[in-house]
């Protein structure tokens, strides 16, 4: 099940119940004003949010949108949203694109090998 990035905060407030904010952020090795403004609904960094959800003990990938294959027969499927930005040409995103469908493409060749196929 997806959670909304906003649940994020809200875990926060829950796990830390009457601790105090330094306590807290001392636990999950971020700044205690780092963790102020994330249960406050501000958006983390990546290393931050990683840090955060280890601290939860909460998958990130609920939060993404990411689902975990059952099997191990095929590798997981690579997924990228952009963001619509007037800064990012077209060729820019097609590019990207590119890339990471290159890079799920060696993930699986890479898994294949590994499983001796």
């Amino acid at each position: 099940m997806t959670l909304p990035i906003e649940e994020l905060g809200r875990l926060i407030v829950r796990k830390r119940g009457r601790q105090g904010i330094r306590a807290a952020a001392a636990e999950a090795e971020v700044s205690p004003a780092t963790l102020s403004r994330v249960e406050n609904g501000n958006l983390p960094d990546l290393a931050t949010f990683a840090k955060i959800c280890r601290w939860l003990e909460v998958d990130p990938a609920r939060f993404l949108g990411v689902e975990r294959e059952t099997s191990t027969s095929s590798p997981a499927r690579a997924v990228a949203h952009f963001r619509k930005k007037a800064t990012v040409s077209k060729e820019t995103a097609t590019s990207l694109g590119a890339l990471i469908l290159a890079a799920q493409r060696a993930r699986r060749a890479r898994a294949e090998l590994e499983r001796g196929e």
